[in-house]
């Protein structure tokens, strides 16, 4: 496997290297940091307080944050499903975890081509480091799926800490044993995956399982938050410095092989906090994660293209994550095949000023019976506990807290036309797990 890997490693630096003696612009990298269950309200640019978090909040500073940051849906699986396809994980019946008895045809279903698969046509070297989540059985593998390497594991959460880990770790697809704190080998992959590709474009899909359950750090980083008196809490900050620490060394690794320029970056949550499980908060945010309120879908989305785009910037209109797949298929040049009916939109000329206007003019959400749609400033949403359709202005009312419907019953049928419409393109979930946090 080493062998392979080092092969592999060569055979595409050296066909960097001709690229580039011969004259053709270098195409950009691409990676793509997903944190798991960080809370909208987590880092310092988003207000957190106890908890600080430079080197993410460098990524806006030299980039571009999007104030309404969505995902597609408000739990893992279906969430990473959206963002690596482009697509609404309801067109293809991806809605919910796996949970119980998991269904031995679990998985991002194969006729739906990823992020990686494009990349991975165009010449680009993949990987994925972290947790996958969609599917253990070998059709969905990740080097089935466009990646052509692979460390991290295939389920939904593991123990972070060395003795505590299951074992069920892999290197492409061959067994290994981790002896490091979870977020530290994560760092340590991929710095390893840059440096050895620094030569030939990479799309990169750095996939941490930080800051999901279980709630476990090293003494080090505990001993960082004394003032924290809460033990959840203190914890789960460690953790998040953890994170934070570790993607600053990968920032620091692309400067220092000189390929900051070079590299068009997003950092997402794939998914709200789960207040209660992990002491994550989602801030002015109704909700948590597994519910359609804005503290399920709304998240940290932050976009850095030194350069390219503009740094210190926020973007107020709404975007998704399933806006990832175009937008970084553009910045490479790469076209979108005929019939892949992307439903994310390319947000290079929004993000750089160059087209003023929203990108989307309506979002949707289906989680089982919770729906929510969002249109300009309007949100209509039936969430865990609402007991009906309410509608808010999020610009006026950020946490979701004064229902208007009965005072504007004409934008209730507008946006639910617009949901009603979206919905007829969706599957049927293809099973319904009750939301497993797995």
């Amino acid at each position: 496997m080493i062998f392979i890997r080092l092969f592999l490693a060569v055979s595409l630096a050296a066909a960097g290297a001709v690229s580039a003696a011969d004259g053709q612009a270098r195409r950009p990298n691409v990676l793509v940091i997903v944190a798991d269950d960080l809370g909208y309200g987590d880092i310092g640019v988003q207000g957190c307080r106890d908890i600080p978090t430079p080197q993410i909040d460098a990524l806006a500073g030299n980039g571009v944050r999007a104030t309404s940051g969505y995902v597609s849906c408000p739990v893992c699986s279906p969430s990473r499903a959206g963002l690596l396809t482009g697509r609404y994980q309801n067109r293809f019946g991806h809605e919910f975890n796996p949970g119980g008895k998991v269904p031995e045809n679990f998985g991002l279903a194969v006729g739906e081509r990823t992020l990686a698969d494009y990349f991975q046509r165009a010449g680009y070297a993949t990987g994925i480091i972290g947790k996958w989540h969609l599917g253990w059985k070998p059709a969905f593998h990740p080097l089935e799926r466009g990646f052509q390497e692979f460390f991290g594991f295939l389920g939904g959460a593991r123990p972070y800490l060395p003795g505590k880990q299951s074992g069920a770790f892999s290197r492409g697809r061959e067994r290994v044993e981790e002896k490091e704190y979870l977020t530290d080998a994560f760092k340590r992959e991929t710095l390893d995956f840059v440096s050895r590709y620094k030569a030939h474009p990479f799309f990169l899909y750095l996939a941490f399982n930080a800051v999901h359950t279980p709630i476990q750090a090293t003494a080090e980083y505990e001993g960082r938050f004394p003032g924290i008196a809460d033990k959840q809490r203190r914890t789960y900050a460690a953790m998040t410095s953890a994170l934070d620490d570790a993607v600053g060394a990968v920032l620091a690794r692309l400067r220092a092989e000189g390929l900051e320029e070079h590299t068009l970056i997003f950092f997402l949550s794939d998914n709200g906090g789960p207040v209660a499980s992990n002491g994550s908060t989602n801030g002015p945010l109704r909700g948590t994660k597994t519910t359609t309120w804005e503290g399920g879908i709304r998240v940290p989305w932050l976009v850095q293209w030194k350069g390219q785009l503009p740094g210190g910037r926020t973007f107020d209109h709404p975007v998704m994550s399933l806006d990832i797949a175009p937008t970084a298929l553009a910045a490479a040049g790469i076209p979108v095949p005929e019939g892949s009916k992307l439903d994310g939109v390319n947000l290079l000329p929004f993000l750089r000023g160059e087209d003023p206007g929203a990108p989307h003019p309506v979002l949707c959400w289906r989680f089982g019976k919770q729906t929510a749609v969002r249109k300009g400033d309007w949100n209509l949403v039936e969430a865990d506990g609402s007991e009906g359709p309410r509608l808010f202005n999020l610009r006026e009312d950020v946490g979701q807290r004064k229902d208007l419907s009965a005072a504007r019953p004409e934008v209730v049928r507008e946006l639910q036309a617009a949901w009603d419409e979206w919905n007829k393109g969706n599957m049927a979930p293809a099973w319904n797990s009750g939301g497993s946090e797995e």
